[in-house]
């Protein structure tokens, strides 16, 4: 399958591959899971001849058609755990933040939403027997949150609590940071992300681990007022969509974080609610809200899951990094 090249799909000549490459179609998989209309529109292609081009990428990735429920338990068996740090919220997670999935994180400003995003881009280059994916990370920041010294803070604990001696420089140089200025820098930067992706697949550190942090900045900040509203959701919707899309295929975590907004008129529970309506909840497979609690605790909680049941969780964000209270 990794041995084919784009020329060896039916109706696909050396020209058409080569736009197919332009637009950031580099694999037989990513036009496997792509639409006619997407490819048409990026690689100025006929939508016919699109349609034909993915039905052979899909015969050829074997992707797309029917299959029994035990091979999909099989499948299912490739999807990998990546540890939070924390026993009580990697057991409420079912083992970990799993890979081929979308977890979205949500809270008010300080709930802890950037430190658990910072502390696994650290825990995903662990080996896999201390709760890693021995995977790279590619981050794309929308609030200027990162920082390579909490980074430095965050290994220096994990050497203490390994007892291992982990050079903070290394860890540092698998991170792969962009700063998106707009919602569509943002929403290039996920093509760029794929390309990064595939260029870092048969290394020793392929890319385990997308983060956005946050996803919905920008989105709030430039599409003001109902009648953008439409508009906003459809732009959000396919970036979602991207987003899963580079995690199904580099068998990668995608973490986003998310901004909330105050119900003023709710008299009863929390007011807290996040932004993205209905699409960002039917689109992330994941769901947790953070909360502060005293000092340096927050309060975790599953909102949503498709298969565990809702619960809650107390991890303690330290200079060392998240850590079991």
């Amino acid at each position: 399958m990794s041995e084919m090249s784009l020329e060896d799909l039916d109706h696909v000549g050396p020209a058409t591959a080569q736009k197919l490459i332009d637009a950031g179609f580099n694999t037989i998989e990513a036009i496997a899971v792509a639409s006619p209309a997407e490819i048409a529109t990026s690689a100025d292609i006929g939508e016919s001849t699109a349609a034909k081009i993915i039905n052979a990428a899909r015969k050829s990735a074997d992707i797309g058609g029917f299959e029994t429920g035990d091979m999909v338990l099989d499948r299912r068996k490739l999807v990998g755990k990546l540890t939070t740090g924390c026993t009580e919220f990697n057991e409420m997670l079912g083992g970990g933040v799993e890979t081929q999935s979308i977890t979205e994180l949500y809270g008010e400003f300080g709930s802890g939403k950037t430190q658990v995003a910072h502390q696994l881009a650290v825990n995903v280059q662990l080996p896999k027997e201390k709760g890693g994916l021995n995977g790279s990370v590619i981050m794309i920041d929308t609030e200027n949150t990162f920082r390579p010294e909490r980074i430095a803070q965050m290994v220096d604990g994990l050497s203490q609590k390994h007892g291992e001696d982990y050079d903070p420089e290394e860890f540092l140089k698998h991170i792969h940071v962009a700063r998106a200025y707009n919602s569509n820098h943002q929403i290039l930067l996920s093509d760029s992300a794929s390309e990064l992706a595939n260029e870092l697949k048969n290394t020793e550190r392929p890319v385990r681990l997308f983060i956005v942090d946050s996803l919905t900045a920008h989105f709030r900040a430039e599409y003001v007022g109902r009648g953008t509203l439409a508009d906003r959701q459809q732009k959000l919707n396919k970036h979602l969509h991207d987003l899963q899309r580079l995690g199904d295929l580099f068998n990668a975590a995608v973490i986003v974080t998310n901004q909330v907004m105050s119900k003023p008129d709710a008299f009863f529970g929390d007011p807290t609610k996040p932004i993205g309506g209905h699409i960002l909840g039917h689109t992330a497979t994941f769901r947790l809200y953070l909360r502060k609690s005293k000092g340096d605790k927050r309060i975790v909680r599953l909102v949503d899951s498709p298969n565990l049941p809702d619960g809650e969780s107390i991890i303690a964000v330290t200079t060392e990094g998240l850590q079991d209270p």
